[in-house]
Protein backbone atom coordinates (compact mmCIF):
# COMPACT_ATOMS: atom_id res chain seq x y z
CA UNK A 1 0.00 0.00 0.00
CA UNK A 2 0.85 3.26 -0.81
CA UNK A 3 2.20 5.50 2.39
CA UNK A 4 1.22 8.82 -0.07
CA UNK A 5 -0.91 9.73 -2.79
CA UNK A 6 -0.43 12.60 -5.11
CA UNK A 7 -3.53 14.68 -5.81
CA UNK A 8 -4.23 16.67 -9.16
CA UNK A 9 -6.99 19.78 -9.37
CA UNK A 10 -6.81 21.11 -12.88
CA UNK A 11 -7.09 24.90 -12.92
CA UNK A 12 -8.08 25.75 -16.34
CA UNK A 13 -6.31 27.73 -18.54
CA UNK A 14 -3.93 28.48 -15.31
CA UNK A 15 -7.19 30.72 -14.08
CA UNK A 16 -9.45 29.83 -10.76
CA UNK A 17 -11.40 32.44 -8.33
CA UNK A 18 -10.36 33.04 -5.06
CA UNK A 19 -13.65 31.20 -3.39
CA UNK A 20 -12.75 28.09 -5.66
CA UNK A 21 -9.50 27.57 -4.50
CA UNK A 22 -10.03 28.82 -0.97
CA UNK A 23 -12.86 25.73 -0.70
CA UNK A 24 -10.26 23.22 -2.20
CA UNK A 25 -7.56 24.42 0.33
CA UNK A 26 -9.63 23.89 3.41
CA UNK A 27 -11.00 20.65 2.43
CA UNK A 28 -6.70 19.58 2.23
CA UNK A 29 -6.49 21.12 5.70
CA UNK A 30 -9.05 19.28 6.85
CA UNK A 31 -7.01 16.07 5.62
CA UNK A 32 -4.13 17.18 7.06
CA UNK A 33 -2.18 18.76 3.94
CA UNK A 34 0.29 21.49 5.25
CA UNK A 35 1.57 22.43 1.93
CA UNK A 36 0.73 22.61 -2.35
CA UNK A 37 1.96 23.06 -4.94
CA UNK A 38 1.25 24.71 -8.61
CA UNK A 39 2.44 22.50 -11.51
CA UNK A 40 4.35 22.66 -14.43
CA UNK A 41 0.78 22.48 -16.59
CA UNK A 42 -0.58 25.42 -14.11
CA UNK A 43 -2.36 22.84 -12.55
CA UNK A 44 -2.94 22.54 -7.92
CA UNK A 45 -0.85 19.27 -6.71
CA UNK A 46 -1.12 18.24 -3.14
CA UNK A 47 0.47 14.78 -1.44
CA UNK A 48 -2.10 13.15 1.10
CA UNK A 49 -0.83 10.49 3.51
CA UNK A 50 -3.10 7.08 2.74
CA UNK A 51 -5.32 7.37 6.45
CA UNK A 52 -6.61 10.83 5.19
CA UNK A 53 -6.89 9.78 1.49
CA UNK A 54 -10.28 7.97 1.78
CA UNK A 55 -11.60 11.42 3.88
CA UNK A 56 -10.47 14.12 1.28
CA UNK A 57 -12.09 11.80 -1.48
CA UNK A 58 -15.19 11.64 -0.11
CA UNK A 59 -15.14 15.28 0.72
CA UNK A 60 -13.77 16.18 -2.81
CA UNK A 61 -16.78 14.47 -4.13
CA UNK A 62 -19.36 15.60 -2.22
CA UNK A 63 -18.33 19.59 -3.49
CA UNK A 64 -18.01 18.37 -7.06
CA UNK A 65 -14.78 19.31 -7.61
CA UNK A 66 -13.18 17.23 -9.67
CA UNK A 67 -9.43 15.56 -9.22
CA UNK A 68 -7.63 12.63 -10.33
CA UNK A 69 -5.00 10.48 -7.90
CA UNK A 70 -1.76 9.20 -9.19
CA UNK A 71 -2.88 9.56 -12.54
CA UNK A 72 -2.70 12.10 -15.60
CA UNK A 73 -5.69 11.12 -17.51
CA UNK A 74 -7.18 14.69 -18.06
CA UNK A 75 -4.27 17.20 -18.16
CA UNK A 76 -4.70 20.83 -17.50
CA UNK A 77 -5.83 23.51 -20.48
CA UNK A 78 -2.72 25.78 -20.02
CA UNK A 79 -2.40 29.56 -21.71
CA UNK A 80 -0.46 32.77 -21.65
CA UNK A 81 -3.54 33.97 -19.36
CA UNK A 82 -1.51 34.57 -16.56
CA UNK A 83 0.57 37.02 -18.31
CA UNK A 84 -2.17 39.20 -20.08
CA UNK A 85 -1.95 42.68 -19.55
CA UNK A 86 0.37 42.91 -16.76
CA UNK A 87 3.16 41.67 -19.29
CA UNK A 88 1.79 42.73 -22.66
CA UNK A 89 -1.87 43.50 -24.12
CA UNK A 90 -2.52 41.64 -27.46
CA UNK A 91 -4.23 42.99 -30.06
CA UNK A 92 -7.21 41.46 -30.10
CA UNK A 93 -6.28 38.90 -27.54
CA UNK A 94 -7.58 39.66 -23.93
CA UNK A 95 -8.82 38.17 -20.82
CA UNK A 96 -12.62 38.19 -22.12
CA UNK A 97 -10.91 36.55 -25.34
CA UNK A 98 -9.41 33.46 -23.21
CA UNK A 99 -12.93 33.20 -21.31
CA UNK A 100 -14.68 32.66 -24.43
CA UNK A 101 -12.37 29.77 -25.36
CA UNK A 102 -12.82 28.27 -21.97
CA UNK A 103 -16.16 28.40 -22.33
CA UNK A 104 -16.28 26.21 -25.60
CA UNK A 105 -13.70 23.65 -24.11
CA UNK A 106 -16.45 22.34 -22.24
CA UNK A 107 -15.42 18.59 -21.78
CA UNK A 108 -12.24 17.14 -19.66
CA UNK A 109 -9.78 16.86 -22.70
CA UNK A 110 -7.44 14.01 -22.43
CA UNK A 111 -5.41 15.53 -25.10
CA UNK A 112 -2.78 18.43 -23.55
CA UNK A 113 -3.75 21.64 -24.66
CA UNK A 114 -2.14 25.28 -24.83
CA UNK A 115 -3.39 28.38 -25.48
CA UNK A 116 -1.29 31.21 -26.35
CA UNK A 117 -0.70 34.89 -27.43
CA UNK A 118 1.71 34.76 -30.18
CA UNK A 119 3.92 37.45 -29.32
CA UNK A 120 4.78 36.17 -25.46
CA UNK A 121 7.33 34.38 -24.39
CA UNK A 122 6.16 33.82 -20.67
CA UNK A 123 4.86 30.45 -21.61
CA UNK A 124 5.29 27.91 -23.94
CA UNK A 125 3.88 27.35 -27.46
CA UNK A 126 4.69 23.48 -28.58
CA UNK A 127 4.01 21.33 -24.83
CA UNK A 128 0.77 20.67 -25.73
CA UNK A 129 -0.43 17.85 -28.19
CA UNK A 130 -3.31 21.00 -29.97
CA UNK A 131 -1.17 24.05 -29.57
CA UNK A 132 -3.42 26.94 -30.61
CA UNK A 133 -1.79 30.18 -31.12
CA UNK A 134 -3.75 33.62 -31.61
CA UNK A 135 -3.16 34.58 -35.35
CA UNK A 136 -2.88 38.33 -36.77
CA UNK A 137 -6.46 37.56 -37.72
CA UNK A 138 -8.61 38.91 -34.94
CA UNK A 139 -10.54 35.71 -33.50
CA UNK A 140 -8.85 33.56 -35.12
CA UNK A 141 -5.96 30.76 -34.32
CA UNK A 142 -3.62 28.77 -35.25
CA UNK A 143 -3.70 25.28 -34.67
CA UNK A 144 -0.21 23.19 -34.32
CA UNK A 145 -1.03 19.37 -33.38
CA UNK A 146 1.69 17.17 -31.55
CA UNK A 147 0.28 13.29 -31.68
CA UNK A 148 0.52 11.85 -28.16
CA UNK A 149 4.44 10.41 -27.40
CA UNK A 150 5.34 12.33 -30.46
CA UNK A 151 7.82 15.05 -31.16
CA UNK A 152 6.34 15.43 -34.74
CA UNK A 153 4.30 19.18 -35.05
CA UNK A 154 2.11 19.96 -37.72
CA UNK A 155 0.42 22.98 -39.17
CA UNK A 156 -3.40 22.46 -39.20
CA UNK A 157 -3.72 23.64 -42.74
CA UNK A 158 -6.77 26.21 -41.28
CA UNK A 159 -7.02 28.89 -38.68
CA UNK A 160 -10.00 28.65 -36.53
CA UNK A 161 -12.25 30.74 -35.54
CA UNK A 162 -12.66 31.23 -31.36
CA UNK A 163 -16.75 30.03 -31.32
CA UNK A 164 -15.33 26.77 -33.00
CA UNK A 165 -12.25 25.94 -30.83
CA UNK A 166 -13.74 23.63 -28.41
CA UNK A 167 -15.73 21.68 -31.31
CA UNK A 168 -12.35 21.51 -33.00
CA UNK A 169 -10.81 20.05 -30.79
CA UNK A 170 -13.02 17.92 -29.37
CA UNK A 171 -13.30 16.56 -32.91
CA UNK A 172 -9.35 16.12 -33.52
CA UNK A 173 -9.26 14.19 -29.86
CA UNK A 174 -12.01 11.24 -30.94
CA UNK A 175 -10.33 11.25 -34.15
CA UNK A 176 -6.76 10.74 -32.97
CA UNK A 177 -7.59 9.08 -29.58
CA UNK A 178 -10.20 6.94 -30.40
CA UNK A 179 -10.52 6.18 -34.54
CA UNK A 180 -6.65 6.17 -34.27
CA UNK A 181 -5.73 8.91 -36.66
CA UNK A 182 -2.20 10.17 -36.15
CA UNK A 183 -0.70 11.37 -39.93
CA UNK A 184 -1.53 14.53 -41.28
CA UNK A 185 -3.93 14.11 -43.53
CA UNK A 186 -5.67 11.18 -42.52
CA UNK A 187 -6.57 13.22 -39.22
CA UNK A 188 -7.69 16.57 -41.19
CA UNK A 189 -10.28 13.93 -43.31
CA UNK A 190 -11.08 12.52 -40.45
CA UNK A 191 -11.94 15.58 -38.48
CA UNK A 192 -13.39 17.77 -41.05
CA UNK A 193 -15.51 15.00 -42.84
CA UNK A 194 -19.44 15.16 -41.91
CA UNK A 195 -18.91 18.62 -40.10
CA UNK A 196 -18.17 21.90 -41.19
CA UNK A 197 -16.53 24.59 -38.98
CA UNK A 198 -15.14 28.15 -39.48
CA UNK A 199 -12.09 29.06 -40.26
CA UNK A 200 -9.63 30.35 -43.48
CA UNK A 201 -6.83 29.29 -45.14
CA UNK A 202 -3.28 29.96 -43.69
CA UNK A 203 -1.14 32.08 -45.15
CA UNK A 204 1.70 32.35 -42.84
CA UNK A 205 3.54 30.25 -40.19
CA UNK A 206 4.14 31.75 -36.33
CA UNK A 207 6.80 33.79 -36.33
CA UNK A 208 7.92 32.42 -32.80
CA UNK A 209 9.44 35.79 -30.70
CA UNK A 210 13.09 36.01 -29.44
CA UNK A 211 12.84 34.48 -25.84
CA UNK A 212 12.56 36.85 -22.96
CA UNK A 213 11.56 35.92 -19.53
CA UNK A 214 9.82 38.50 -17.92
CA UNK A 215 10.58 39.19 -14.01
CA UNK A 216 7.24 37.57 -12.60
CA UNK A 217 8.07 38.21 -8.66
CA UNK A 218 6.96 40.74 -6.30
CA UNK A 219 5.24 43.85 -6.52
CA UNK A 220 4.97 45.60 -10.21
CA UNK A 221 2.64 48.89 -11.13
CA UNK A 222 0.69 48.78 -14.34
CA UNK A 223 -1.96 51.50 -15.18
CA UNK A 224 -3.57 52.50 -11.98
CA UNK A 225 -2.92 48.92 -10.21
CA UNK A 226 -0.14 46.59 -9.20
CA UNK A 227 0.05 42.62 -9.44
CA UNK A 228 1.57 40.53 -7.25
CA UNK A 229 4.31 37.61 -8.43
CA UNK A 230 5.04 35.02 -5.76
CA UNK A 231 7.14 32.05 -5.92
CA UNK A 232 9.28 29.74 -3.43
CA UNK A 233 11.75 28.18 -4.25
CA UNK A 234 10.93 24.70 -2.77
CA UNK A 235 7.95 25.24 -4.95
CA UNK A 236 6.03 24.74 -1.66
CA UNK A 237 2.88 26.83 -0.60
CA UNK A 238 1.94 26.31 2.51
CA UNK A 239 -1.80 26.24 3.28
CA UNK A 240 -2.17 29.09 6.01
CA UNK A 241 -0.94 31.32 3.61
CA UNK A 242 -2.84 30.95 0.97
CA UNK A 243 -5.99 30.49 2.80
CA UNK A 244 -5.35 34.30 3.85
CA UNK A 245 -4.45 35.20 -0.07
CA UNK A 246 -7.91 34.02 -0.41
CA UNK A 247 -9.53 35.96 2.15
CA UNK A 248 -7.83 39.10 1.19
CA UNK A 249 -8.57 38.52 -2.35
CA UNK A 250 -12.49 37.93 -1.81
CA UNK A 251 -12.04 41.41 0.84
CA UNK A 252 -10.50 43.53 -1.50
CA UNK A 253 -12.72 41.91 -4.41
CA UNK A 254 -9.90 40.36 -6.63
CA UNK A 255 -11.94 37.60 -8.40
CA UNK A 256 -9.10 35.40 -10.20
CA UNK A 257 -5.90 34.22 -9.49
CA UNK A 258 -3.45 33.07 -11.94
CA UNK A 259 -1.08 30.11 -11.82
CA UNK A 260 2.28 30.38 -13.88
CA UNK A 261 4.08 27.12 -15.93
CA UNK A 262 7.09 28.52 -13.74
CA UNK A 263 4.59 26.92 -10.91
CA UNK A 264 4.23 30.43 -8.98
CA UNK A 265 1.10 32.85 -8.74
CA UNK A 266 0.15 36.26 -10.00
CA UNK A 267 -2.29 38.21 -8.42
CA UNK A 268 -3.82 41.34 -11.01
CA UNK A 269 -5.51 43.69 -10.03
CA UNK A 270 -4.30 45.20 -6.19
CA UNK A 271 -5.69 48.76 -5.62
CA UNK A 272 -3.08 50.82 -4.02
CA UNK A 273 -4.89 51.31 -1.00
CA UNK A 274 -4.49 47.25 -0.47
CA UNK A 275 -0.83 47.30 -0.66
CA UNK A 276 -0.26 47.15 2.78
CA UNK A 277 -2.51 44.52 3.31
CA UNK A 278 -0.84 42.17 0.94
CA UNK A 279 2.47 42.94 2.95
CA UNK A 280 0.86 42.09 6.38
CA UNK A 281 -0.10 38.51 5.12
CA UNK A 282 3.72 38.37 3.25
CA UNK A 283 5.32 39.54 6.24
CA UNK A 284 2.99 37.55 8.50
CA UNK A 285 4.01 34.08 6.54
CA UNK A 286 7.69 35.37 6.19
CA UNK A 287 7.06 35.00 2.57
CA UNK A 288 10.27 36.39 0.38
CA UNK A 289 10.11 37.94 -2.75
CA UNK A 290 12.48 39.65 -4.90
CA UNK A 291 14.53 36.51 -5.92
CA UNK A 292 17.53 37.00 -8.39
CA UNK A 293 16.54 36.50 -11.86
CA UNK A 294 18.59 33.75 -12.96
CA UNK A 295 16.72 31.62 -10.09
CA UNK A 296 13.43 31.96 -11.40
CA UNK A 297 14.07 30.97 -14.88
CA UNK A 298 13.88 27.36 -13.87
CA UNK A 299 11.51 24.69 -14.51
CA UNK A 300 11.21 21.12 -12.75
CA UNK A 301 8.77 18.19 -13.25
CA UNK A 302 6.10 17.59 -11.24
CA UNK A 303 5.73 15.84 -7.66
CA UNK A 304 9.37 15.05 -7.49
CA UNK A 305 12.03 16.74 -5.91
CA UNK A 306 15.08 15.39 -7.52
CA UNK A 307 14.99 18.25 -10.26
CA UNK A 308 14.55 21.15 -7.49
CA UNK A 309 17.45 19.66 -5.50
CA UNK A 310 19.52 19.86 -8.77
CA UNK A 311 18.66 23.16 -9.51
CA UNK A 312 19.28 24.35 -6.05
CA UNK A 313 22.97 22.51 -6.50
CA UNK A 314 23.27 24.62 -9.73
CA UNK A 315 21.82 27.96 -9.06
CA UNK A 316 24.88 27.55 -5.28
CA UNK A 317 27.46 27.43 -8.40
CA UNK A 318 26.04 30.62 -10.40
CA UNK A 319 25.95 32.47 -7.34
CA UNK A 320 29.67 31.95 -6.41
CA UNK A 321 30.99 32.38 -9.73
CA UNK A 322 28.25 35.27 -11.14
CA UNK A 323 27.48 33.31 -13.85
CA UNK A 324 25.17 35.51 -16.89
CA UNK A 325 21.74 33.44 -17.34
CA UNK A 326 20.04 36.40 -19.32
CA UNK A 327 17.98 35.23 -22.19
CA UNK A 328 18.12 31.72 -21.12
CA UNK A 329 15.88 29.39 -19.48
CA UNK A 330 16.24 25.66 -17.95
CA UNK A 331 14.85 22.86 -17.49
CA UNK A 332 15.60 19.10 -15.28
CA UNK A 333 14.43 15.99 -16.58
CA UNK A 334 14.83 13.33 -14.26
CA UNK A 335 12.32 11.04 -15.19
CA UNK A 336 11.87 9.59 -18.78
CA UNK A 337 8.58 10.37 -20.10
CA UNK A 338 8.15 13.40 -18.38
CA UNK A 339 8.52 17.17 -20.27
CA UNK A 340 10.22 20.37 -19.41
CA UNK A 341 10.54 23.76 -21.19
CA UNK A 342 13.69 25.17 -21.33
CA UNK A 343 16.38 26.21 -24.05
CA UNK A 344 19.10 24.75 -21.87
CA UNK A 345 17.72 20.77 -20.60
CA UNK A 346 19.38 18.86 -18.12
CA UNK A 347 18.92 15.14 -18.67
CA UNK A 348 19.28 12.52 -15.79
CA UNK A 349 19.55 8.78 -16.91
CA UNK A 350 21.18 5.54 -15.01
CA UNK A 351 24.73 5.04 -16.02
CA UNK A 352 24.14 1.17 -15.41
CA UNK A 353 20.63 -0.32 -15.82
CA UNK A 354 19.90 -3.77 -14.31
CA UNK A 355 16.41 -4.84 -15.43
CA UNK A 356 14.50 -1.75 -13.21
CA UNK A 357 17.40 -1.01 -11.00
CA UNK A 358 19.11 1.97 -12.01
CA UNK A 359 22.78 2.40 -10.39
CA UNK A 360 24.57 5.81 -10.19
CA UNK A 361 23.50 8.59 -12.19
CA UNK A 362 24.89 10.76 -15.09
CA UNK A 363 23.59 13.99 -16.80
CA UNK A 364 23.38 14.81 -20.46
CA UNK A 365 22.97 18.66 -21.38
CA UNK A 366 21.15 19.86 -24.40
CA UNK A 367 20.03 23.01 -25.89
CA UNK A 368 17.74 24.01 -28.19
CA UNK A 369 17.48 25.64 -31.88
CA UNK A 370 18.96 28.74 -31.66
CA UNK A 371 18.20 28.89 -27.86
CA UNK A 372 14.53 29.47 -27.99
CA UNK A 373 12.73 26.93 -25.91
CA UNK A 374 9.65 26.53 -27.78
CA UNK A 375 12.04 25.05 -30.18
CA UNK A 376 11.33 21.28 -30.78
CA UNK A 377 15.19 20.46 -31.91
CA UNK A 378 17.59 19.79 -29.11
CA UNK A 379 21.41 19.60 -29.82
CA UNK A 380 23.61 17.56 -27.48
CA UNK A 381 26.67 19.60 -25.41
CA UNK A 382 27.47 17.26 -22.95
CA UNK A 383 27.23 13.96 -22.30
CA UNK A 384 27.64 11.11 -18.89
CA UNK A 385 27.99 14.24 -16.86
CA UNK A 386 28.88 13.19 -13.34
CA UNK A 387 26.80 15.31 -10.95
CA UNK A 388 29.86 17.37 -9.57
CA UNK A 389 30.73 18.46 -12.90
CA UNK A 390 26.95 19.45 -14.11
CA UNK A 391 27.71 23.59 -13.17
CA UNK A 392 30.46 24.62 -15.02
CA UNK A 393 29.35 22.54 -18.05
CA UNK A 394 26.12 24.69 -17.78
CA UNK A 395 28.27 27.69 -17.19
CA UNK A 396 30.47 26.84 -20.19
CA UNK A 397 27.09 26.72 -22.48
CA UNK A 398 26.27 29.96 -20.62
CA UNK A 399 29.19 31.79 -22.07
CA UNK A 400 28.26 30.11 -25.14
CA UNK A 401 25.10 31.54 -25.67
CA UNK A 402 26.29 35.16 -24.71
CA UNK A 403 29.06 34.73 -27.25
CA UNK A 404 27.26 33.78 -29.58
CA UNK A 405 24.27 36.70 -28.99
CA UNK A 406 27.22 39.53 -28.72
CA UNK A 407 28.03 38.33 -31.99
CA UNK A 408 24.68 38.67 -33.55
CA UNK A 409 23.92 41.77 -32.29
CA UNK A 410 27.63 43.15 -33.67
CA UNK A 411 26.27 41.80 -36.95
CA UNK A 412 22.96 43.98 -36.65
CA UNK A 413 24.21 46.87 -35.69
CA UNK A 414 27.77 47.98 -37.43
CA UNK A 415 28.83 51.35 -35.92
CA UNK A 416 31.09 53.15 -38.30
CA UNK A 417 32.69 55.87 -36.53
CA UNK A 418 34.47 58.72 -38.20
CA UNK A 419 38.01 57.72 -39.11
CA UNK A 420 40.82 59.95 -39.87
CA UNK A 421 42.53 59.28 -43.27
CA UNK A 422 43.61 55.61 -43.76
CA UNK A 423 47.65 54.37 -42.97
CA UNK A 424 48.75 51.35 -44.10
CA UNK A 425 47.68 48.68 -41.38
CA UNK A 426 48.54 44.96 -41.51
CA UNK A 427 46.29 42.27 -41.05
CA UNK A 428 47.03 39.14 -38.94
CA UNK A 429 45.24 36.14 -38.59
CA UNK A 430 44.64 34.96 -34.45
CA UNK A 431 42.51 32.20 -33.00
CA UNK A 432 39.80 33.29 -30.48
CA UNK A 433 37.38 31.68 -27.73
CA UNK A 434 33.77 31.88 -28.77
CA UNK A 435 33.03 31.93 -25.25
CA UNK A 436 35.14 34.67 -23.39
CA UNK A 437 36.96 36.10 -26.28
CA UNK A 438 40.22 35.01 -25.32
CA UNK A 439 42.69 35.18 -28.23
CA UNK A 440 45.93 33.08 -29.18
CA UNK A 441 48.60 34.75 -30.90
CA UNK A 442 51.31 32.60 -32.31
CA UNK A 443 53.64 35.58 -31.78
CA UNK A 444 53.61 35.47 -27.71
CA UNK A 445 52.28 31.71 -27.46
CA UNK A 446 50.74 30.90 -24.02
CA UNK A 447 52.52 31.35 -21.06
CA UNK A 448 49.95 30.29 -19.08
CA UNK A 449 49.74 26.42 -20.84
CA UNK A 450 53.36 26.62 -21.41
CA UNK A 451 53.26 27.54 -25.16
CA UNK A 452 56.38 29.47 -26.69
CA UNK A 453 55.68 31.99 -28.68
CA UNK A 454 55.78 31.47 -32.84
CA UNK A 455 54.05 28.47 -31.94
CA UNK A 456 51.56 28.20 -34.79
CA UNK A 457 47.89 27.45 -33.75
CA UNK A 458 47.68 24.30 -36.16
CA UNK A 459 50.63 23.08 -34.24
CA UNK A 460 49.22 23.32 -30.92
CA UNK A 461 48.74 20.26 -29.02
CA UNK A 462 44.99 18.52 -29.58
CA UNK A 463 44.67 19.08 -25.83
CA UNK A 464 44.93 22.84 -25.53
CA UNK A 465 42.28 24.51 -24.06
CA UNK A 466 41.77 27.99 -23.34
CA UNK A 467 43.30 29.52 -20.47
CA UNK A 468 40.75 31.34 -19.41
CA UNK A 469 37.41 29.26 -19.79
CA UNK A 470 38.76 25.37 -20.67
CA UNK A 471 37.04 25.87 -24.37
CA UNK A 472 38.82 23.21 -26.30
CA UNK A 473 40.45 23.93 -29.12
CA UNK A 474 38.41 23.33 -31.74
CA UNK A 475 35.86 25.59 -30.67
CA UNK A 476 38.26 28.38 -31.22
CA UNK A 477 37.79 30.70 -34.46
CA UNK A 478 40.11 32.19 -36.90
CA UNK A 479 39.97 36.18 -37.22
CA UNK A 480 41.87 38.62 -38.58
CA UNK A 481 42.49 42.21 -36.57
CA UNK A 482 44.09 44.97 -37.86
CA UNK A 483 47.98 45.97 -36.27
CA UNK A 484 48.70 49.43 -37.01
CA UNK A 485 51.86 50.23 -37.94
Amino acid sequence: MRDYYNVKVNLPAGIVSPGTLQNVLKLASEAKVRTVRFGARQQLLMTVHYEDMRFLEKDLKQHQITYEVNTEQYPNIISSYCGEEVFRTGAWLRESEYHTVLDQLDYQPRLKVNLSDANQSFTPFFTGNLNFIASSDPHFWHLYVRPKQSNTVFHWPELIYTNDLGRLARAVEEAMLDQGHREEESLYKAVTSGQAFITQPVTEEVDLPEFSLPYYEGFNRYGQRSWLGLYRRDEQFSIAFLLDVCALCLKTRIGELCTTPWKSLIIKGIEEKDRAAWSYILGKHNVNVRHAANELAWQTEDNTDDGAELKRYVMRYFEKNDTRTFGLCFGVQTLPKSEVFGSVLIRKRPLVQIGRLSLFSVYDLYFTENFNPNSRTYHLFERGLFKVHVPNQINRLCRKFSARRVQEITEMVRLEPDKPEPVSDELIMVHQCPHCFTVYDEQYGDVLNDIPAGTTFGNLPATYTCPTCDAPKEEFRAVQVEFAN
